[in-house]
């Protein structure tokens, strides 16, 4: 029996293959409108109905849909939990990134606000020429 955690990467890698697709995250945005048939998925896509059909199997292999039949009828309906899981695992990602550029403007803060404080001292006519570091007098001869 596999581990939760390899399931869970299984499924992961499922929905994002399932994902990579533009024609499918076309299917997915309309589902997420409104269940639909085959018949109603193709008519705005470029492409066939049995492709169309293809690519609803991919997105039933990742959980990414369920799929119904009333008689003739068979709709296919958007299931968001997989997505869900996907957005969670973006978002530690997310984190870090936000975390990175907080720190990085920060950073850049504290230099702009050096290099004003520089450049006030530098033409500050109260501060003696001995006073005045050497980064600030080639300031001033540029």
């Amino acid at each position: 029996m596999k581990e939760a955690w390899v399931v869970r990467s299984d499924q992961l890698n499922a929905v994002f293959s399932a994902l990579a697709d533009p024609t499918r995250r076309a299917i997915l945005a309309e589902l997420a409108e409104r269940e639909a048939s085959v018949t109603e998925l193709t008519a705005p896509l470029p492409i066939s109905m049995p492709a169309v059909s293809r690519h609803l199997k991919v997105l039933e292999r990742a959980a990414l849909i369920s799929r119904t039949r009333s008689g003739k009828w068979r709709g296919s309906r958007l299931e968001a939990a997989p997505l869900r899981d996907a957005a969670d695992w973006i978002d530690r990602y997310r984190r870090f990134w936000d975390s990175s550029l907080a720190r990085l403007d920060a950073h850049l803060a504290a230099m702009q606000a050096a290099h004003r404080a520089a450049d006030q001292m530098a033409h500050d006519p109260r501060v003696s020429d001995s006073t005045v570091t050497d980064s600030n007098v080639n300031d001033k001869e540029h």
